[in-house]
């Protein structure tokens, strides 16, 4: 393993958000890079990637997520050359915390490929199965002594919820009784706050314990977790990973531990990282305040990817 991260910046692969198929698919036909992780990807899955994606209703369809792992992957393929020096840390929050296994070596390929399908998979049975009337919800604008006064209210009502992600200071993500949402709305605007997103299945929590353990006995246990080629940053409390065992773990922690990303952009600070290049589509992490003012964010996603590279003419 490089010792030398201090130097040069960190990779960031981004959470999965809603992509739409004709943007993902065309960087995946046209990128020499994703059409061969698409070909292995079609031999790791015994089907074919791209024909199931363009039929497949939703924005986090099993194929879906495969798709923005490949697409993740080649990006920062591509950039490989761009970086000076190579990145030297790497962190996945939530979702990207399987790329970053990808690309640091830590789980191959396929098997990647693998887990990221078999997680979709179990993710929609579980919750057919299971708290059907939890959802995760996003808000932004409400400062932690607000929202702790929200919370406070929850508690009084008798009802459940768990943080299950810290996006800034001031962008929280709760999972609770879908019930609740149109309270917790109007309370959030009445203290200024910006409701944003639901998101179905819901992630991050405590009471996710017995789907850990599934995950862990279905997905995991079959699979070899080898030491990183560069460090991880963990995205639960920005640990420094050196070992397969430890990224295994964050993997699985990810089903009942929240996302602290300003927690991991302090990390990242304390060993001397003053730039991320990140590696795939954004709009979350990369953009938040936190990150901006903290480090120079370069993004690396389809657009920039498909731009033609300007030469310089000889005189």
């Amino acid at each position: 393993m490089r010792d030398d991260f201090r130097a040069g910046g960190a990779l960031v692969f981004p959470g999965m958000s809603p992509t739409r198929f004709q943007d993902s698919a065309k960087f995946m036909l046209v990128n020499p890079v994703a059409r061969r992780l698409v070909a292995e990807a079609d031999d790791a899955l015994g089907y074919s990637l791209v024909d199931r994606y363009r039929e497949a209703d939703g924005d986090y369809s099993e194929y879906a997520q495969v798709a923005f792992l490949v697409n993740c992957l080649a990006l920062a393929a591509w950039a490989q050359d761009r970086f000076d020096p190579e990145p030297g840390l790497c962190v996945g929050p939530s979702f990207g915390g399987k790329t970053a296994a990808a690309h640091t070596g830590v789980l191959d390929f396929a098997d990647a490929v693998r887990l990221t399908a078999g997680w979709a998979r179990l993710l929609e049975s579980w919750f057919a199965e299971n708290h059907h009337d939890v959802v995760t919800h996003s808000f932004t604008r409400v400062p932690r002594p607000e929202l702790d006064r929200v919370l406070a209210e929850l508690d009084e009502r008798g009802e459940w919820y768990e943080i299950s992600c810290q996006v800034d200071e001031d962008f929280h993500m709760v999972s609770l009784r879908a019930t609740v949402l149109d309270w917790l709305g109007k309370r959030l605007r009445s203290v200024g706050g910006l409701p944003l997103y639901t998101m179905r299945p819901p992630m991050h929590a405590s009471v996710f314990a017995p789907l850990r353990e599934r995950a862990e006995q279905e997905l995991f246990a079959p699979l070899t977790f080898h030491d990183p080629r560069i460090p991880v940053i963990a995205d639960q409390d920005g640990s420094l990973l050196t070992t397969g065992d430890q990224v295994r773990t964050m993997l699985l922690d990810g089903f009942v531990r929240p996302v602290r990303w300003p927690v991991v952009v302090e990390a990242l600070r304390s060993h001397g990282v003053g730039r991320l290049y990140v590696a795939g589509p954004d709009s979350l992490f990369g953009r938040v305040p936190v990150t901006t003012r903290n480090f120079d964010v370069v993004a690396v996603d389809p657009r920039t990817a498909l731009q033609p590279v300007r030469r310089s003419l000889a005189a």
